[in-house]
């Protein structure tokens, strides 16, 4: 018998969701469950600017609710909205795009009133959301009323479950990145190989440029770094609100020969930044996962990141393929990054490791895994029912 899931999803900016929504589809071809998605709006303001919504990466069959900017949709035309899908869908089983805003507690009632098994995508940790009662009581509640939870990682894992999340109901699809299509794994050693020949240390970041991804420390470090490797290079790929007041720190620092703002890449010329870096740096205060990780070791390249990435214990192998500092310590960062220089000198043993640990993280990985979670989720009553109600044999004191 097939069974049906509903899964909603904020954004259809997200490409990797979308790489990993459309192996979920093709899988479900030879399966017995059948999903259906709903993208609840196109893009979120602080993507703007950053790269376009780009559909190609979305070969599944999706329905969208609000074009524009999620955060422009008032929240009560949200809320009704989105609990009217949830009342109307006929899926056993609906996944929850998360658990903190309005509109999602409202879907999470509708449910519950329609007994509806329900699952939640959960990419926080307790690194990047610490506890604090006034707001862990209400998560607590929340996940409490749930039948599953899909998170993002270890980390990701430990703080659902210091939540009360049950270990067993949490189930841990891998991030993916979603690679350019021009991509190609097998030609991906040679195109680092030859970027790398005989170039000098380029330190390389990639992301927005915001407060959270604590841009102001790399600069403040990398000052100490061109005390002892004058020839290095900072390239910083993003747009954001900080890009002014990043550009008059980087004049007071007077690094303006040694830094670069290259402003928003995305497909081939972004894949020739990872392979010309020595390193990627994600120095950021808070990042539940940091998928510009998984970008750089498909390309090859390293990683320096902050402690604070949820990422750490899944992709970075200390000194193999990429090292740890911990958050918004300067002269950390600064060591780590003359220590990745020399490091990481042997450019093809590198670039092996970092695209061995990387290749499980994979779209099609990701969406077993989800599948094999919502098919738990979808036996779940049966197995219950099973365990309340005793045999007839057993009743009746008849043994095997």
């Amino acid at each position: 018998m097939t069974a049906t899931v509903t899964i909603f999803h904020n954004v259809v900016w997200s490409r990797h969701k979308g790489a990993v929504f459309s192996a979920l589809h093709n899988l479900s071809a030879a399966g017995t469950i059948r999903y259906a998605v709903v993208q609840i709006a196109e893009t979120e303001t602080d993507r703007v600017g950053f790269s376009d919504v780009d559909y190609s990466f979305h070969r599944y069959p999706m329905r969208k609710l609000f074009d524009g900017c999620y955060e422009d949709v008032p929240t009560w035309r949200m809320i009704v909205r989105l609990t009217s899908e949830v009342l109307k869908t006929k899926s056993q089983l609906v996944v929850l795009p998360g658990y903190h805003r309005p509109e999602y507690w409202a879907m999470l009632a509708a449910c519950i009133m329609t007994r509806k098994r329900r699952a939640v995508f959960c990419d926080s940790t307790a690194f990047d959301r610490p506890r604090r009662l006034l707001t862990s009581i209400p998560k607590r509640l929340f996940f409490s009323l749930c039948d599953g939870y899909f998170g993002f990682g270890e980390r990701s894992r430990e703080y659902l479950m210091s939540l009360g999340a049950k270990r067993e109901r949490i189930f841990v699809p891998c991030q993916a990145a979603a690679l350019p299509r021009s991509f190609s794994r097998g030609q991906a050693l040679g195109e680092r190989l030859a970027a790398r020949r005989d170039a000098r240390p380029v330190l390389l970041y990639v992301g927005r440029l915001s407060e959270e991804k604590a841009i102001d420390t790399l600069l403040d470090a990398f000052v100490h770094v061109l005390g002892t490797v004058p020839q290095a290079l900072l390239r910083i790929v993003g747009t954001g609100g900080l890009r002014d007041a990043l550009a008059d720190r980087v004049a007071a620092l007077a690094l303006e020969d040694a830094v670069q703002f290259v402003g928003s890449l995305q497909d081939e010329p972004l894949s020739r930044e990872y392979f010309g870096a020595t390193c990627l740096v994600l120095p950021s205060h808070s990042e539940p996962w940091g998928l510009v990780v998984n970008e750089a070791l498909s390309h090859g390249c390293p990683a320096v990141v902050s402690d604070r990435c949820g990422c750490v214990p899944e992709l970075i192998v200390e000194g193999q393929t990429g090292l740890s500092f911990p958050a918004g310590d300067v002269d950390a960062l600064a060591r780590t990054l003359v220590g990745a220089v020399r490091v990481f000198d042997d450019v093809e043993h590198t670039a092996r490791t970092c695209m061995e640990r990387i290749a499980r993280f994979d779209p099609l990985s990701a969406a077993a895994n989800i599948e094999r979670g919502c098919a738990a989720m979808l036996r779940a009553p049966d197995d219950r029912r099973r365990r309340r109600t005793p045999s007839r044999a057993g009743s009746r004191g008849i043994g095997p």
